[in-house]
């Protein structure tokens, strides 16, 4: 038997050395999740680095925005009174305060709008010369002209209902005080062969009307520009409640009267 002896040590023999091998190598691949693991923990903190510097910069950005935005917006709060209105709340007020007594300051006439009329019965043959009107007029006053339009049908003069016939603006408030203070110390000294305005164009409630034959009075208007010369209706509504009210508070405010014989 010594044969079959040898036979099942050198069976016995081989797998012993097969298996050590097998215990070398368990070790090897206990190792690489060791190394992920190692690798997964460098990661982390520099995602927690990130987002502290985007932070930082956004926190720092924003109270500088919010500061500079009011103060740009305050800017044009801060706009000038009209020149005529200063000089009608510090001297007129107070001479027509003691001129008639009044009892309250809110009884001291003043001037409620200014109304600019300009017809124009060219419309109905030729449609540009309403807008030539409409710029003529927005370039006076500085503010957007309304069309007017016929209330009745006139065969005579070829007019019907809802036509338009003109051009009218309604100014108040700085628009009104500007455009006053331009008509009166710039527009009415330019007019040809002037002598004033007439003294009695009131209509017994405080309010006066005239009339100007161009529109070439204006500084602003360039003569070259008009396609024709065209006058207009200026209507000064107040709130005094007699004419000679009125009158003195016009020429207070230098309306130049012409004297009466």
């Amino acid at each position: 038997m010594p044969k079959a002896e040898e036979k099942l040590t050198a069976e016995e023999k081989t797998p012993a050395k097969e298996k050590a091998p097998a215990k070398e190598k368990a070790p090897a691949k206990e190792k690489a999740p060791a190394k992920e693991k190692a690798s997964a923990k460098e990661k982390a903190p520099a995602k927690e680095k990130a987002p502290a510097k985007e932070k930082a910069p956004a926190k720092e950005k924003a109270p500088a925005k919010e500061k500079a935005a009011p103060k740009a917006k305050d800017a044009p709060k801060a706009a000038k009174t009209p020149r005529m209105k200063e000089k009608f709340q510090k001297e007129i007020a107070p001479e027509m305060m003691k001129k008639y007594s009044y009892k309250s300051p809110m009884q001291i006439p003043r001037v409620e709008k200014i109304i600019v009329n300009v017809g124009c019965g060219d419309a109905k043959d030729n449609a540009k010369a309403l807008d030539a009107v409409l710029a003529d007029v927005g370039t006076i006053t500085g503010q957007k002209a309304v069309v007017t339009r016929a209330r009745k049908s006139v065969a005579n003069f070829k007019v019907r209902e809802g036509m338009a016939v003109g051009v009218k603006v309604t100014l108040r408030g700085t628009r009104m005080w500007e455009f006053l203070d331009r008509l009166l110390n710039v527009a009415l000294p330019r007019v040809r062969d002037f002598r004033g305005i007439s003294p009695t164009a009131f209509d017994g409630r405080g309010n006066y009307a005239f009339g100007l034959k161009e529109q070439l009075i204006f500084p602003e208007i360039d003569y070259d520009k008009i396609d024709k010369i065209r006058g207009m209706d200026v209507v000064i509504c107040t709130t005094a409640k007699t004419d000679e009210e009125a009158r003195d508070l016009l020429s207070l405010l230098g309306a130049p009267f012409a004297r009466q014989a």
